[in-house]
């Protein structure tokens, strides 16, 4: 009989994911060995290859795990009777963003980086994002059923994709926005156009300490 994995082994895989999700993300996928992920992550080489079989087996997991995350919180939302079906694509807005602030290298992968794997690998991925557009268009249908009798409502939705996701490309770790502050902002442009967007209070980026 085979040995039950232990609980160490799977917090090891998952230290091994972060390391490197944030390498990959850092250097590019193209521009990371194995050997450099086991530097990373502290370990052998030899210890790497028995969490993970090779450098495209790390990349799958990251970026399915990162996607599973998103679409298990599409369906808390949807199946959370506390939010009114007309509230939920408003609270899904601003989830998403808390969701990214804490997997900034992850999400960089996922969307940088997937089309380096084979084929079977990328539609398990492309299948958990369906049901993230999905669950983000019928939120947008309940509010405007004219899109989606149009069938315009999943081209909205991956419109907003167009804002969600793409932040990392220009946003500045060290500037007065982050994933969070700018959540308003986003839903203010999303529900009102450019004319409904409020001012928020934005902290003052960090001052850097003289050397």
């Amino acid at each position: 009989m085979a040995r039950k994995k232990t609980q160490s082994f799977d917090d090891q895989k998952e230290v091994i994911l972060q390391g490197a999700a944030e390498l990959f993300a850092r250097r590019g996928y193209l521009g990371a060995s194995m050997n450099d992920v086991a530097q990373a992550c502290g370990l052998s080489k030899a210890s790497l290859y028995h969490y993970y079989r090779d450098k495209d087996d790390l990349l799958a997991n990251i970026a399915e795990a990162h996607v599973a995350r998103l679409a298990e919180l599409v369906k808390s939302v949807q199946g959370d009777a506390s939010i009114a079906p007309a509230d939920r694509l408003d609270v899904l807005i601003t989830r998403f963003l808390t969701e990214y602030a804490d997997a900034q290298n992850s999400h960089r992968v996922l969307t940088e980086d997937v089309k380096f794997l084979p084929p079977v690998a990328r539609e398990r991925i492309l299948q958990l994002e369906r049901v993230v557009v999905n669950g983000f268009a019928h939120a947008i249908g309940v509010q405007r059923p004219d899109l989606a009798e149009a069938g315009l409502h999943k081209a909205v939705a991956m419109l907003l994709f167009g804002m969600l996701n793409w932040m990392f490309t220009w946003m500045r770790p060290d500037g007065a926005l982050n994933y969070v502050t700018i959540a308003p902002l986003v839903r203010d442009l999303f529900f009102r156009g450019l004319g409904g967007i409020q001012i928020p209070s934005l902290a003052k980026p960090p001052v850097p300490r003289e050397r």
